[in-house]
């Protein structure tokens, strides 16, 4: 069987079968009841801990005081148990290394006694620490390839849980990485240390608002998570969606998502069966997923949970990709989640609204109602403002993938260019306080702060701004830009460390002011004017699209780092080393390792995608269009033999035209080829990394051009690989 053949063998199965599975047994019992059924949650710690043991461990989840050894054991031992009961016979320490993926090394609770029995066994000390191999994992060059070891470190704050497999269940612990000198190799522990902070210094900020009992300040996530579903049997057909994960060859379909059809649509039955499958898998591991919905293109969904603290919401985001991939396939679906896995269609993002809550659970980006709260919440919002204007390159890096950079910038997403949305209302309060006036519709006089109350701020006090990177959806921003397949770990980590910055130096000039005499009604004024006047630049309500946007952003000062590559460099800019160094979120040589590993990626993502669409364009699509040539010159051939006077300038016209791309794409191919064995494998990585983008991106994007015009005039029964019209529109 050919190439071809199974493409029609493909869509000839689909048709004949697109019935839903059920997977779904409606006796296990109400959704409810589901919840958190495989989570080691702190309501079961509190069942099945003694009293004691429960409260020294609270101490650590909610004052983040430090683990009390003697309770380890009877910790593991409960988690132990309670795990066995549910079916599990291994257990793992599940961690985010730096592949932006999760890793896990699977260990059994079984240990022979040496008389030839067993007992099922689990210590404090394998709870609280592992040893993986680190050899494999990148580094960035913090360690050489040979030092291989790597320790796991037992993360309290978010819950263990049970993973369900065909064949049995797994205890998976959620664990810090670090190399054995404590150098963090993994996502979560600069989060961890950027929650930290963030906490220390929001807590100063609220002590001076009078609120003495707050322990703590957190911050809170929640992605929306947009990704493609297509037939697993198309996906099989395609080698760039298999090794890349995305089309490198495709022609735009007749019908893309120009009819607006799609979005909000009614769910096809199919993809029906497979969101409730996974939801419902979902809850047993305590991901509070609320909303399913089509996304605007054709084959593109969304899924969203409610708002978590940041560190258990990161973790159920990574879980979250990985039970959707697993649920796809066993209803012969395949779950994309690149950033742009159809060229031509809305790419897919990955929306995370983030905000800040004390230890009370009062959302501290909430207006309020009364002037010492509008107050409080001006102080924070200018903090977020402050950050995202001095260090906006930073959130550009914290975002810079080779897949987002299809993505950034066109019609369904932000551009490079990091501005904030406020909002009608919002923005004429905070132009009132820049102008040290009360804003339009007042009743004259300055609007001071701590005196005088906002004006109502309902949930949505304008039009969502979806042109927006970063934008305020009441009581909270949503960061746009982030892309679908990459961990929100990095984006996360860098927009707390910065919003820290911020609130470290306003408390600190707060402080200062009141030091010096001035009441704290009016220090607060004097600050948050002075400091929103200094970065009102970074505000922008219209249209991010629109080019007079980017000669004004130009004009602000505001960068536009338009790719991965004029990103990333920012991450060792002087003052981002020493952002990140005073808060302890990266030592210089985590933030070189990270710079380094996120240009090594981008570098062998181009990499693979060279070599992808050479392989595929001279070895698919060129022979098919060989083919089709030998067909036409036969047809024209034996024409004239049958009938030398008939016409078949139509014919000929059709060859020429088959002619002339086949040339082109051999001609386009050969300078992929050169332009590859050009490249240099050792060296600056920044430097290799921007020969791929100026000059290995532009050679494969000759190939697909040329590629997708053969593809519009090639017989379609010759054509190897399943087209976008198919993919888009049969699942």
């Amino acid at each position: 069987m050919n190439w071809s053949e199974g493409r029609r063998r493909a869509i000839d199965q689909i048709s004949q079968n697109r019935l839903p599975m059920r997977t779904i047994d409606p006796a296990e019992g109400e959704v409810s009841s589901l919840f958190g059924a495989n989570v080691f949650s702190v309501a079961v710690m509190r069942a099945k801990l003694p009293k004691d043991v429960f409260q020294k461990l609270q101490r650590t989840f909610q004052d983040g005081e430090p683990l009390d050894p003697s309770v380890a054991d009877v910790v593991a031992n409960t988690m132990k148990d309670w795990a066995i009961s549910r079916g599990a016979t291994h257990y793992c320490h599940w961690f985010q290394p730096l592949t932006g993926q999760t890793a896990e090394k699977h260990d059994a609770f079984l240990v022979p006694t040496g008389d030839g029995r067993a007992i099922l066994e689990f210590s404090g000390k394998t709870l609280i620490k592992g040893e993986p191999d680190a050899s494999s994992f990148p580094s960035g060059g913090v360690r050489s390839t040979f030092e291989a070891r790597g320790y796991t470190a037992w993360d309290p704050t978010s819950p263990a849980f049970v993973v369900d497999s065909v064949n049995g269940k797994t205890l998976c612990i959620p664990t810090a990485f670090c190399s054995w000198d404590g150098t963090a190799l993994d996502k979560k522990t600069p989060l961890l240390r950027s929650t930290a902070a963030l906490s220390k210094h929001a807590v100063r900020i609220l002590r001076l608002f009078g609120h003495k009992d707050t322990k703590y300040v957190t911050c809170t996530v929640g992605p929306e998570q947009e990704y493609f579903l297509i037939d697993r049997r198309f996906y099989y057909l395609r080698p760039d969606l298999i090794n890349a994960g995305r089309t490198l060859f495709g022609a735009r379909p007749p019908k893309g998502q120009e009819m607006e059809d799609h979005y909000f649509g009614n769910i096809e039955e199919r993809v029906l069966a497979f969101m409730m499958e996974t939801e419902r898998e979902l809850y047993k591991l305590g991901v509070p997923v609320k909303t399913r919905h089509n996304e605007v293109s054709p084959a593109q969904f969304e899924i969203a949970p409610v708002f978590e603290q940041i560190n258990v919401g990161v973790d159920h985001n990574m879980l979250l990709m990985e039970v959707m991939k697993d649920t796809a396939l066993k209803h012969g679906l395949k779950c994309l989640l690149h950033e742009k896995p159809f060229a031509g269609v809305n790419g897919s993002g990955k929306h995370v609204n983030w905000s800040m809550a004390d230890s009370h659970g009062n959302n501290l980006l909430d207006p309020g109602h009364t002037p010492h709260e509008n107050a409080q919440f001006l102080v924070f919002l200018t903090a977020v403002i402050r950050g995202i204007h001095r260090f906006g390159k930073l959130m550009r890096a914290s975002v810079a993938t080779p897949g987002n950079d299809h993505r950034l910038g066109a019609n369904e997403a932000p551009p490079a260019i990091i501005s904030a949305y406020l909002g009608d209302k919002l923005t004429e309060v905070v132009n009132g306080l820049i102008a040290g006036k009360s804003e339009a519709g007042r009743s004259g006089g300055i609007l001071e702060i701590g005196v005088s109350t906002l004006p109502p701020l309902p949930k949505d006090d304008s039009d969502r701004n979806r042109t927006s990177p970063f934008a305020f959806t009441g009581s909270k921003f949503e960061y746009r830009a982030v892309g679908a397949g990459q961990s929100i770990a990095r984006p996360c980590t860098i927009l707390t460390a910065i919003v820290t910055e911020s609130l470290d130096y306003m408390a600190t000039q707060i402080e200062g002011a009141m030091q010096s005499g001035a009441d704290f009604k009016s220090a607060v004024q004097k600050v948050v004017q002075q400091e929103l006047r200094a970065h009102s630049a970074v505000l922008f309500n219209g249209d991010n699209y629109s080019g007079e946007w980017h000669a004004e952003a130009q004009k602000r000062g505001l960068p536009n780092l338009r790719t991965s590559i004029d990103a990333i460099p920012t991450l060792l800019d002087a003052d981002a080393r020493e952002l990140f160094k005073k808060y302890a979120v990266f030592s210089d040589r985590e933030l070189e390792s990270r710079y380094n590993i996120m240009l090594e990626n981008y570098s062998k993502t181009i990499n693979i995608e060279a070599q992808l669409t050479s392989n595929i364009a001279a070895t698919m699509i060129l022979p098919a269009a060989i083919e089709y040539q030998r067909e036409l010159a036969a047809t024209i051939a034996t024409t004239h033999q049958a009938a030398p006077n008939a016409n078949v300038s139509g014919v000929q016209k059709s060859l020429s035209e088959v002619c002339d791309r086949i040339s082109a794409l051999k001609g386009a191919i050969d300078k992929l080829d050169l332009a590859r064995a050009k490249m240099e494998h050792h060296g600056d990585p920044l430097h290799h990394a921007k020969y791929q983008r100026d000059e290995v991106v532009p050679a494969i994007s000759a190939v697909r051009g040329v590629a997708d015009e053969l593809e519009l005039i090639v017989d379609d029964s010759k054509w190897p690989l399943p087209k976008y019209r198919e993919m888009l529109y049969m699942y």
